[in-house]
């Protein structure tokens, strides 16, 4: 899938659209959410990852993507503010 560039309105180069498709289900409710991470690495990613899993239930990804022309990494994960974190 390719993904789409746009100009925003911070200055940035551009803006990258995910490549896969949030599907309904994974924001059907409030407190649902889809988090997807920008970061220089795969370390910077999964802390901050790791920081949401110790305020509510997510869904964690074990691994990053990214572009071969692009900087950095991407991850997506699934986040449930109702929900208590993992003990």
């Amino acid at each position: 899938m390719k993904t789409l560039r746009r100009e925003n309105f911070c200055g940035r180069r551009h803006v990258v659209l995910c490549g896969r498709q949030i599907n309904d289900a994974h924001v059907a409710l409030p407190g649902l959410a889809v988090v997807e991470v920008a970061a220089a690495d795969d370390e910077t990613a999964f802390a901050v990852q790791e920081l949401l899993a110790t305020r509510c239930a997510i869904a964690p990804t074990d691994r990053t993507t990214g572009e071969p022309d692009e900087p950095g990494v991407r991850l997506r994960f699934f986040l449930g503010l109702h929900q208590a974190p993992d003990a």
